[in-house]
């Protein structure tokens, strides 16, 4: 796993240098737009196709958006028992509030969830991590976390049925809808197509952990000791939930595994779109991003070595 983070680190770094430079008078948050766009709407999709058309479902693969719904609720209901009593021992505003919930439940299951899980167990983990990501962390974002963000936020309030229509514009989903699809009628996949396929999906990772490294940005003292208890919960907490609700349900072998490291990534990269949005502290959720993933270096090879145990 150490030469995977040392290469994940590199390029996250590029994408860092890359905001500092600024080459060709691009800013980093408009190359991070097109990037995640282009990801997202062609790339992604391609790869939930041919992962989820070719790949044998089992229980396992089904249990495992169960032990991801159940791990989220659950950090969820922790967040928020964690800073109704930091708001009883100091300052903490409604959408600092708001944004340090989200950041200690949503995890970067895709963006960095895909290349680690795909570095550490091979090209079998991609289908657990989309379906952690499509069938429980995207559409709980956009129904619960929304919900959070906008009750807490200065923003207009979405509704559940705005909600919906977010998640039915999704490519992946649709993608991964046709894979199901596919699967169930017992065809093979041409060999053409196959081919496309690949070609599709091998941009995916290197853009994605570049994305990564143009959303880092500077700490702030203050906002760096109110983030703290969402970081315990979203790297060290969380995957232990994980795997205690992936234990209880039967789960084991590569499906565990990838439920507990899926719950140890670090902040998603997308709770910064929704904390402008819902115009909540964006600063905040863009430090959040920044410690856990700094962060998740030395907490991800520790739970990674547990888990394999």
């Amino acid at each position: 796993m150490a030469e995977n983070l040392i290469a994940f680190f590199i390029i996250i770094a590029g994408g860092v240098f890359f905001q500092w430079k600024k080459p060709g008078n691009i800013e980093a948050d408009a190359a991070r737009h097109v990037i995640n766009t282009t990801v997202i709407r062609f790339f992604l999709p391609a790869l939930c196709f041919k992962v989820i058309a070719s790949s044998p479902i089992d229980k396992n693969t089904l249990l495992l958006p169960l032990s991801a719904i159940g791990t989220i609720f659950i950090s969820l209901l922790i967040a928020f028992l964690i800073y109704a009593l930091v708001e009883k021992w100091t300052h903490i505003t409604k959408t600092e509030k708001a944004v340090l919930i989200l950041a200690g439940t949503f995890g970067n299951v895709t963006f960095l969830g895909l290349p680690v899980l795909s570095g550490l167990y091979g090209q079998d983990a991609a289908q657990y991590v989309l379906l952690y990501d499509l069938l429980a962390t995207t559409p709980l974002l956009w129904i619960v976390g929304a919900a959070v963000a906008s009750s807490y936020g200065r923003g207009r309030r979405l509704t559940v049925k705005e909600s919906f229509k977010i998640l039915a514009q999704l490519p992946p989903i649709w993608a991964l809808i046709a894979g199901f699809a596919f699967n169930f009628s017992g065809l093979a996949l041409p060999s053409f197509l196959i081919k496309t396929l690949d070609l599709m999906s091998m941009p995916i990772v290197p853009l994605m952990i570049f994305s990564v490294g143009l959303a880092l940005t500077a700490p702030n003292l203050k906002h760096t000791i109110l983030a703290l208890p969402a970081v315990a919960l979203k790297l060290l907490i969380a995957p232990l939930a994980a795997f205690a609700i992936s234990y209880f349900l039967g789960m084991q072998g590569l499906p565990l595994k990838a439920s507990v490291m899926e719950a140890a990534m670090p902040t998603m990269v997308v709770t910064l779109v929704i904390a402008s949005q819902f115009k909540l502290d964006h600063k905040l959720a863009a430090l959040a991003i920044v410690l856990t993933t700094a962060l998740s270096f030395i907490s991800m090879p520790a739970i990674s070595w547990l888990v394999a145990r």
